[in-house]
């Protein structure tokens, strides 16, 4: 494949990732990622700061998300907006892509750069839904717990989409998630 072949950054994942399930994480380089995608090592910094961020697709998630939260109604209900928007984002992220997502999973479990590089990105998704959700007139305190909430379904719904391979989309086991907590939350007794 020559350097001036299109899908550059494709096929600097792809070989990445073909790499880190055959040798691991930790022993792969960026020169054997380049080499292997037929492409330059500057090519590679030109499309990811590092090795880990072949696996984080840099800022799109939180990109993504404050988009859905600037565009989606303002009347909408808060809890509502959040579940519509990981709908949205399990349709248009995650659907179709269930062996690529578990295997950057599994790969992301044996190494714990990564874990702390895939915390590093929950919190940045938290910290663009916060300030949204007070933009759209929640208070502080409810639009803290949206955020977190967002992060925690998204990541719930990710591993039981993973898990169990029944047939849904991801976008219908966050569905059930919010069912989920639908049927909990009003269940709890009030503080004494």
């Amino acid at each position: 494949m020559g350097r001036w072949e299109p899908d550059a950054r494709g096929r600097l994942e792809r070989s990445a990732m073909e790499l880190f399930e055959e040798q691991g994480f930790a022993a792969t380089t960026v020169p054997q990622i380049t080499a292997r995608a037929g492409l330059t090592t500057r090519t590679f910094f030109r499309h990811f700061a590092d090795k880990r961020e072949v696996l984080y697709a840099g800022d799109e998630i939180t990109a993504f998300a404050r988009r859905l939260l600037v565009e989606a109604p303002h009347d909408l209900d808060p809890v509502r907006l959040v579940e519509q928007g990981l709908q949205q984002v399990a349709a248009e992220r995650f659907d179709g892509r269930r062996d690529e997502v578990r295997r950057r999973r599994a790969l992301v479990r044996t190494e714990a750069s990564l874990r702390e590089r895939d915390a590093q990105k929950r919190d940045d998704l938290a910290a663009v839904v916060r300030p949204a959700l007070e933009e759209r007139g929640a208070d502080p305190l409810t639009a803290a717990l949206l955020a977190e909430l967002t992060v925690s379904v998204l990541h719930v719904a990710i591993d039981a989409w993973l898990d169990v391979d029944d047939g849904r989309t991801f976008g219908e086991v966050v569905g059930s998630c919010f069912e989920r907590l639908r049927t909990v939350l009003p269940a709890a007794p009030p503080p004494a």
